[in-house]
């Protein structure tokens, strides 16, 4: 299967119709977007996203019922930017090479993209909590992004590109917490942590320690 046509070309927007009420959602959307990155699931405030919105918070209601509903749409937002700016298809088939060059270029990507970086990381880290309505999110969000790895992986040992004693499950696991890690690590010291330098530089290590 070639790689290219199964993947969305970087940048390319998804057309979808618009409305009055879709238009009023993405705006509302927009600022829990900023309120859930600046205080957390358990620390936002439906009246104060509303307020920040130009709406009371019935009329916030009318459109997300709730706090959990309105977080679960902002969540599916950012894989959907995610998805569409860089181009990542985690359904389709790639080459391993393929996937570690998405890899860098979703680094590069978030390097230049601080806020859904912090959302992802506070919605990650208060996921762990059983209750926390992201949490079917966060470990749904791992499983495919290993799923992804694991296939690509799995691909190029049976291509002989790889080695065949590789450990693609473990391979793939390794790959998405050192970006998870240095995403945290940027968050935290951005002066010092040159996170897409460093991932990049990661991905070449892996490239050589992983080819036959």
């Amino acid at each position: 299967m070639n790689d290219q046509a199964s993947r969305r070309p970087p940048g390319a927007p998804r057309r979808r119709r618009t409305s009055p009420g879709d238009a009023r959602r993405d705006q509302i959307a927009a600022v829990a977007f900023l309120e859930f990155s600046e205080h957390g699931y358990r620390g936002a405030s439906l009246a104060r996203i509303a307020d920040r919105a130009g709406l009371t918070q019935p009329g916030l209601l009318h459109h997300f019922p709730s706090k959990a509903a309105l977080l679960t749409h902002v969540l599916d937002e950012r894989d959907r930017r995610d998805s569409e700016r860089v181009g990542i298809d985690l359904d389709a088939e790639v080459s391993w090479r393929t996937l570690l060059a998405d890899q860098v270029a979703l680094a590069d990507y978030n390097a230049r993209a601080a806020g859904l970086v912090q959302l992802f990381t506070v919605m990650s880290a208060e996921a762990v909590t059983a209750d926390h309505p992201a949490r079917r999110w966060a470990a749904e969000r791992y499983r495919r992004l290993t799923a992804h790895a694991e296939r690509a992986l799995r691909r190029g040992v049976a291509d002989g590109e790889l080695r065949a004693d590789l450990d693609v499950a473990a391979c793939a696991q390794q790959i998405f917490a050192t970006m998870d890690g240095l995403q945290l690590q940027w968050l935290l010291d951005p002066d010092r942590v040159d996170m897409a330098a460093a991932f990049r530089d990661y991905a070449r290590q892996l490239e050589r320690a992983i080819t036959a």
